[in-house]
């Protein structure tokens, strides 16, 4: 079957500039006029004049007395001047008309009344205390210019100068119609079988459009079907939205007809832009109208939303986009980056010290879970290869900067406790958020090492003094006093299907021939005690089928067993429970939470230790199963190996 081809990926900017270059914005956005009270986030069309002047007359600014400024002049201290009741002088309070005999207002604290008579000692200016008429606006002059978004203080002013109702740019509509014959429509609940998903592209970019103050359509999905796709995006432009978006089939596979759709109703104008994601993002105009065809994935279809849609509707608009507070952030691990693309690379950030540290998130355009954990994205050049760890980037936050004061940064091993960990953590008040890399136990230690990680997960065994991280702590953290505390004691072993169709019994049985090994990522604490045993049993790791292949975390370790990709894998007995597997159990170890001292009075770490220690934490632990929690919250020390069972 025919395939598209990418003739050639362009920049976004230039991409937009297509764009621009052929959408005949003034014919497709019009102008409506609408009430002022009901007008804050639009874009007024025309500037707007003010009808009445504010104040409208000459008005009290202060409460006190309204007199005329010549009758005060000769007023000194000890030298009071009497003033006679409505020949002199009224009483006016704050806002109140000025009487027109009078021309200036006296704060009733620098009146003396003697019986109905009033003294002043000091004299005053003409208008002194008093709000001119227009003093603020002045009929007939501009109050907003055009191409204004309009805030909540813009209303008060409209209002109050006669503007009740003003030209405004119509709100961007736009209709989005998800694509494919796997997707589901989550409308129905579905149950997802294999090969298929349930669809949120659209109620994830209808949600997006909201929050930049669009309207959006969204409508059931359309099955791969050419005539389908093309009636769906036929009725789209002959609504009454501005933009139509058309979800998944951007791509280059031979069942993506969207550029095939566009092309049959008008122009296509981009076919891929030089970004990760975001690569497949289509860009075309048909009767006038805009028309997007969005990548299928989620992670890619939000950075074609964010980096193309959105300014093409603020351009529709004559608005500037919305831009994000900017923070400099220290990656905390390296990161690729492919040359000649603009990579997009989101982050979970936490202050640590006076610094700001960034854990890079999982980089899978499909990886909707990133966009839930990231706090910020930061955009790596065209030119660049990668950077190494340590190197700063520019970070777009995506939430407020106070949340990351409020978090910290974890670094190290994967256990599955510590979502329990983080949980109990957004309970308190204040609540803290717990980000974590799963770098595996090595990878924490450097982390601490280098000063971007404030807690490290660690369970690094040591076969000649049968301890745990200490060994190591001493060898890679010379000369960095940290505390070591207790989180759990875990139960590892081999991980395989139910049943144990293979008859696994120990790591001597996974050189048999046939049997197939998923492994955990170089310097992780699984990893080291799956080597030990290999050496115990007399193996070398090219005995082992599928030794080199690397999982980050338990729970995808325990995926690959229960999706028959893998026939075994070493990981804790909690992960094979949650996914229904078996387990043979190999070894209990000591997982420790590893804190610089430095960092000890840190509320954020107080708290940490506080829940750890606590009963609530230790019975959900033990309700996970091959959890031991004798020692959770216990400051550990050289030696102690692990208690009784």
């Amino acid at each position: 079957m025919k395939r598209n081809i990418y003739l050639r990926t362009i920049p976004i900017a230039e991409a937009l500039s297509r764009v621009k270059a052929v959408l005949d914005r003034k014919a497709l956005l019009g102008v409506e006029r609408i009430g002022s009270d009901r007008a804050a986030g639009r874009i007024t069309a025309e500037p707007v004049i003010a009808r009445y002047s504010s104040p409208t007359f000459h008005s009290a600014a202060m409460d006190g007395i309204a007199v005329r400024a010549a009758d005060t002049f000769m007023a000194r201290e000890g030298s009071p001047v009497r003033l006679t009741p409505e020949k002199d002088f009224v009483f006016v309070n704050t806002g109140h008309p000025l009487p027109s005999a009078f021309d200036a207002v006296v704060m009733i604290e620098n009146v003396v009344m003697d019986g109905e008579y009033a003294s002043i000692e000091a004299p005053v200016s003409p208008f002194t205390h008093v709000r001119r008429i227009g003093e603020d606006i002045v009929a007939t002059e501009m109050v907003l210019p055009r191409h204004r978004r309009i805030s909540p203080y813009d209303i008060g002013a409209l209002l109050s100068c006669g503007a009740f109702e003003i030209p405004v740019y119509e709100r961007v509509r736009m209709r989005v119609i998800p694509t494919g014959d796997e997707v589901l429509d989550f409308t129905a609940r579905p149950v997802p079988g294999p090969g298929q998903v349930v669809e949120s592209n659209s109620m994830l970019l209808a949600a997006l459009a909201d929050e930049w103050d669009m309207t959006c359509l969204r409508v059931p999905p359309v099955p791969d079907d050419p005539q389908a796709l093309a009636d769906a995006l036929e009725e789209g432009l002959d609504s009454d939205a501005h933009i139509v978006v058309m979800v998944a089939g951007s791509s280059a596979g031979s069942k993506d007809f969207t550029k095939a759709t566009i092309a049959k109703f008008g122009e296509v104008l981009v076919h891929g832009v030089a970004a990760m994601p975001g690569k497949p993002s289509l860009l075309g105009v048909a009767r006038g109208k805009l028309v997007v065809g969005a990548p299928g994935y989620p992670v890619s279809s939000v950075v074609c939303f964010e980096r193309l849609l959105y300014p093409l509707a603020c351009w529709l608009t004559r608005s500037e986009p919305k831009t994000r507070q900017t923070i400099a952030a220290t990656l905390a691990r390296s990161v690729p980056s492919r040359i000649g693309m603009t990579d997009f690379l989101r982050l979970s950030i936490g202050q640590v010290g006076s610094s700001y540290v960034a854990l890079p998130l999982s980089r899978g355009a499909g990886s909707i879970s990133s966009m839930t954990k990231a706090q910020a994205v930061a955009q790596l050049p065209p030119e660049a290869e990668g950077l190494e760890s340590g190197a700063v980037v520019t970070a777009e936050l995506l939430v407020d900067a106070g949340d990351l004061a409020r978090t910290l940064v974890c670094v190290g091993s994967h256990d599955n406790t510590l979502d329990i960990l983080a949980d109990m953590l957004m309970r308190r008040d204040p609540a803290m958020r717990l980000a974590s890399s799963h770098v595996g136990s090595m990878g924490g230690l450097i982390a601490l090492k280098n000063g971007s990680a404030m807690l490290a997960g660690s369970h690094l065994f040591d076969p000649d003094t049968r301890d745990f991280n200490f060994p190591f702590l001493a060898k890679y953290l010379p000369g960095l006093d940290v505390l070591v505390v207790n989180l759990a004691i875990r139960e590892q072993g081999l991980i395989v299907a139910p049943g144990n169709p293979k008859g696994i019994t120990g790591v001597a049985d996974l050189a048999r021939e046939g049997v197939r090994y998923i492994n955990r990522q170089r310097g992780a604490g699984t990893r080291i005690l799956f080597d030990h045993h290999l050496t115990e049993a007399g193996l070398t790791p090219d005995r082992i089928s599928g030794y080199e292949r690397e999982e980050h975390t338990h729970m995808a370790v325990a995926v690959n067993v229960k999706t028959g990709s893998a026939d075994c894998g070493l990981g804790v007995y909690a992960a094979a429970r949650a996914l229904g597997l078996d387990f043979v159990p190999l070894a209990r170890e000591r997982y420790d939470l590893v804190i610089p001292e430095a960092l000890r009075d840190d509320p954020k770490i107080e708290a940490v230790i506080d829940v750890i220690a606590g009963e609530s934490f230790k019975e959900q632990v033990q309700a996970l199963g091959g959890y031991g929690t004798a020692w959770s919250g216990r400051v550990m020390r050289p030696g102690m190996g692990l208690p009784e069972a």
